[in-house]
């Protein structure tokens, strides 16, 4: 595996690390369960990180020294891909020829060393993208900023040379081969999963108890990186619409913004306290740090609807994780978040980003018990078709039909 701009040993939430951490730790741990030996390749970020951490036996992740260990943005990580590269390169060198049988890149970054190391080892690259440029620059938050040429350009080249792409939805699987040229034949749909063993259904009065909510609230919650791709700001005003309509909510609405300060959203990190002060519902917002997976699934159980806003999602695993703990959802109608949610069922997928439409699917779910509970329990059973074990599954199987293919082109290319 190679994750060169986020480590598998960050904390979800922060910086830039969200739901492909997830992923790649996730898959990495099921596809050792299934006996596969696993070798996580990433920047450190401190000088502390032993150059190897053992995740579990069978992954272990590598921590590679390539540019300053903290302060690097993913818009300056293209000028250290050779360092990075050369590591992983050496790494594999002291091992017998075939050491490897397989590269899965998640991220474009991690597809340009992968694209050096599959050439140089022989043996096929698998590549998932998680978000793709030209997607995100088609739906940009108002505040935000276009991906540059040199990610499009990128991205590009990985989706060429690749053996296999990994899309998470059909979705995805169209964007690829509509709009980066990626050939069908070479392009495979996995859905990514939730533990199903952390994220389940519970007790919600104990759920509250365990983390200060008082049991009657109706609790709003976002979960995810601070930063305008994930419209948090979407929330909090959709919250202050709903206690304008009923200001007798406002003594048990209590509104939770879950996550650090990412991308964009460093560059002012307070803005969103900010905006809660002049809207006037800063006292029921609550603005809590990234946390634990097991004190996060107290915060899913704990919520009357989970709300995910965002402009962009490859797939939108918090939808996901809150929806097998039993609580709806509210998310915009965008990329993988149309899979991962059923709309009407189990929670409400919003066309557009309206302050006004998303207060209103949120008002529908937070107050009334009757759908909450429909919804809820629809939810769980939505969620129970997408565990880690059938994502590693499926994941390996790609694995398999890419070493096929390579083996196919090389033939190919020898009688041709």
């Amino acid at each position: 595996m190679i994750s060169l701009h986020t480590s598998p040993l960050d904390l979800p939430g922060t910086g830039d690390a969200g739901g492909m951490n997830v992923y790649v730790v996730e898959l990495s741990k099921r596809l050792a369960d299934l006996g596969i030996e696993v070798d996580v390749f990433t920047r450190a970020t401190a000088s502390a990180l032993a150059a190897r951490v053992e995740l579990m036996p069978g992954v272990m992740v590598r921590n590679v020294a390539a540019g300053p260990y903290e302060g690097l943005t993913k818009n300056e990580l293209p000028a250290q891909l050779c360092t990075f590269a050369r590591a992983v390169l050496r790494a594999e060198a002291i091992h017998e020829p075939g050491h490897y049988d397989v590269i899965h890149s998640h991220y474009w970054l991690s597809g340009q060393v992968g694209l050096l190391a599959r050439d140089r080892w022989a043996v096929p690259l698998v590549h998932t993208m998680h978000t793709m440029a030209k997607v995100k620059n088609a739906s940009l938050a108002d505040d935000d900023v276009p991906e540059p040429p040199a990610r499009l350009l990128g991205e590009e080249q990985v989706v060429e040379a690749a053996d296999r792409l990994l899309a998470n939805t059909e979705d995805e699987a169209n964007e690829l081969i509509t709009l980066y040229g990626a050939q069908p034949a070479k392009v495979g749909v996995v859905n990514p999963g939730v533990d199903l063993d952390m994220f389940s259904p519970g007790d919600q009065a104990a759920a509250r108890r365990a983390i200060g909510l008082p049991e009657d609230a109706v609790v709003l919650a976002f979960v995810g990186r601070i930063q305008p791709l994930k419209a948090p700001d979407l929330l909090i005003r959709a919250a202050a619409r709903m206690l304008e309509r009923d200001p007798s909510l406002r003594s048990r609405l209590v509104v939770a913004v879950i996550g650090g300060p990412s991308g964009n959203g460093m560059e002012h990190p307070e803005s969103h306290a900010e905006l809660a002060r002049a809207l006037g519902v800063d006292d029921v917002t609550r603005f809590v740090k990234p946390m634990e997976r097991p004190t996060l699934a107290d915060w899913y159980r704990s919520a009357s609807v989970v709300c995910v806003p965002s402009y962009s999602e490859s797939f939108g695993l918090v939808a996901l994780e809150a929806q097998a703990c039993g609580t709806p959802v509210v998310a915009a109608a965008v990329g993988g978040l149309t899979t991962a949610v059923v709309d009407g069922q189990t929670g409400l997928l919003v066309p557009g980003h309206s302050v006004d439409d998303f207060a209103d699917a949120l008002t529908r779910i937070a107050t009334d018990p009757l759908t909450r509970e429909s919804m809820g329990r629809a939810a769980v059973k939505h969620a129970q078709g997408f565990g880690w074990d059938l994502t590693a599954k499926k994941t390996l199987a790609a694995y398999r039909v890419a070493t096929e293919t390579m083996a196919a082109d090389l033939a190919a290319e020898v009688a041709g």
